[in-house]
């Protein structure tokens, strides 16, 4: 089985139910810049331009978008306003292809490559260990076995709040308990899992941003425990954010990816937010895909990211 039967009808409403507040801010404004409008014109594009903007998407990848719809324009001689919802949304698909997703069930059928590791970072409070757990019940359900690290060993509570989704999803875990080198868990973790055939180690880090040097060493120095047991690990360093904080998430994006090499990225708590435009911007401003999306508070509420179905459900 795949891993993830991914849009089903039922996934598709669970989708466009959490991106109901993005929908609502994006589509209706700009539903509002078109109503009697001819032509996509320079009005039209500055309204658009300032919708955007205001969605989170960000100025840097917001005026890559204007650019692409000017061109259109330009190539297409005339283009009429009620065209511009369709022109948006095939624009926008283009520019998250440009950061595609690795395929996890093409790289796991390499049995040489067992297990597949991920590394978690992100901030405190985005939902890290929530995605981890989420994560950990979506592979076991698909048929694969799941191991999971405690390595974020300095926050209160944080080793309790791991095991406890390691007990929903069914799978071992890995802890040394509190304030102990999150490396050592680490290295205890892959090889664990490469002894007893695991198919994905999972592994939790320090969600400090103290500051940026800490930050760098830290996990350059778990990356280099781990590649003693596996010379390729960590397969994916997965950054998690906080879709409801808008630009802060950039900000957060900044320092993760300077700090460690970023290859896929899950935003979360879409569902209670109209700045869903952050999807777009971050995976273009760090060229960096969006892999996972959190459009719910369930176990099942993880998706594997469409970004067609994605911005169909923004724009639609």
């Amino acid at each position: 089985m795949g891993l993830f039967d991914i849009f089903s009808k039922g996934k598709k409403e669970e989708l466009d139910k959490g991106l109901s507040k993005t929908r609502e801010s994006i589509f209706t404004k700009v539903s509002r810049v078109i109503a009697g409008k001819s032509l996509v014109d320079s009005d039209v594009l500055d309204n658009l331009e300032e919708i955007l903007i205001s969605s989170d998407v960000g100025v840097a990848t917001t005026i890559r978008i204007i650019e692409r719809i000017e061109n259109r324009v330009a190539k297409e001689k005339y283009l009429g306003a009620a065209e511009l919802n369709r022109i948006l949304k095939e624009e926008v698909i283009g520019l998250l292809a440009e950061n595609p997703a690795s395929d996890f069930d093409s790289l796991l059928a390499d049995k040489h490559q067992r297990p597949f590791v991920i590394m978690v970072v992100g901030v405190n409070g985005v939902g890290k260990t929530t995605t981890i757990g989420k994560l950990a019940h979506q592979f076991t359900k698909s048929g694969h076995k799941v191991v999971l690290g405690a390595g974020d060993t300095f926050r209160a509570a944080a080793v309790d709040q791991l095991t406890i989704w390691s007990q929903r999803a069914g799978v071992p875990i890995i802890s040394s308990g509190m304030n102990v080198d999150p490396a050592s868990v680490a290295f205890e973790t892959v090889s664990y899992a490469q002894k007893n055939g695991f198919d994905v180690a999972i592994i939790d880090t320090a969600g400090r941003l103290h500051n940026k040097l800490n930050l760098m060493n830290e996990l350059s120095k778990i990356r280099r425990v781990m590649q003693k047991v596996m010379p390729e690990a960590p397969h994916e360093v997965l950054l998690v954010l906080d879709g409801s904080t808008g630009q802060n998430a950039f900000e957060q994006a900044r320092h993760f990816t300077s700090a460690t090499e970023v290859n896929a990225l899950a935003i979360t708590k879409l569902d209670g937010t109209a700045k869903g435009g952050v999807v777009i911007g971050v995976s273009d401003q760090f060229q960096v895909p969006v892999k996972y999306i959190g459009v719910g508070e369930t176990i099942e509420d993880l998706q594997l990211f469409d970004r067609k179905s994605f911005v169909e459900s923004i724009f639609q």
